[in-house]
């Protein structure tokens, strides 16, 4: 099997291809990840491009893809989305929803409690609390980083590193790793799910969102009083 896993819901593009035969564990073939907060478009397809081709593969080989659902900007968080949708119906592939804090619980393979937060502008942050990198307790939150901090636990992601000062612990200097969520995480929680391992539940492929776009659309003028 092979699966296509990338996420856009924060300020990293990242993609990654993963093999995974039935008794084996996953096998990362390719990895891209770059940080670019204005240009998730312009970044996405070519990062496809480039881990497509650097395992030989084409798009016909694929078996499934999972994408990042945020939470996340509307902006980036749609472009993900949108590309998902295309190839999984272009390829009729199934697509399968990650939730990019669950990919930053995975990575840092923690077993103790700990918060994952990550960056929402606006004084924010996007967060959940892990009782380990395998299972979250909470539903993703979006609130001033004082909230995500109130529990005491360490914290981990960018929003944790912008407002280190929030999320001060007693063990002396916290290690905030990984900042920015990987799609190869995202790839191996896929992985774990389909073959029937337990662990973080995969979702439908759309956007965690949390909150409104900062665009909003223009209602119907009033009209001027006689």
């Amino acid at each position: 099997m092979l699966v296509l896993a990338f996420d856009t819901a924060t300020s990293a593009v990242t993609a990654a291809l993963y093999e995974w035969f039935p008794g084996a564990a996953a096998r990362p073939v390719a990895v891209v990840a770059g940080v670019d907060r204005q240009r998730h478009a312009e970044v996405l397809s070519p990062s496809i491009s480039r881990v497509l081709a650097e395992a030989g593969a084409s798009p016909g080989d694929l078996d499934a893809i999972a994408v990042g659902v945020g939470p996340g900007p509307y902006t980036g968080l749609r472009v993900g989305l949108a590309t998902a949708d295309a190839l999984g119906n272009a390829l009729r592939l199934p697509v399968h929803g990650v939730c990019t804090l669950d990919a930053l619980a995975w990575a840092s393979r923690r077993t103790q409690p700990f918060v994952v937060a990550s960056d929402a502008r606006r004084k924010e942050v996007y967060w959940a609390r892990y009782d380990s990198f395998e299972r979250r307790v909470t539903e993703p939150s979006v609130g001033p980083a004082a909230d995500a901090a109130a529990s005491g636990l360490p914290a981990i992601g960018e929003g944790a590193a912008l407002y280190s000062a929030v999320f001060e612990e007693r063990e002396g200097p916290a290690d905030r790793a990984p900042l920015l969520p990987s799609a190869g995480a995202i790839a191996e929680i896929a992985i774990s799910r389909l073959s029937g391992r337990a662990g973080l539940p995969l979702l439908p492929p759309e956007p965690l969102y949390l909150r409104r776009p900062d665009a909003q659309e223009i209602g119907a003028r009033k009209k001027a009083s006689q």
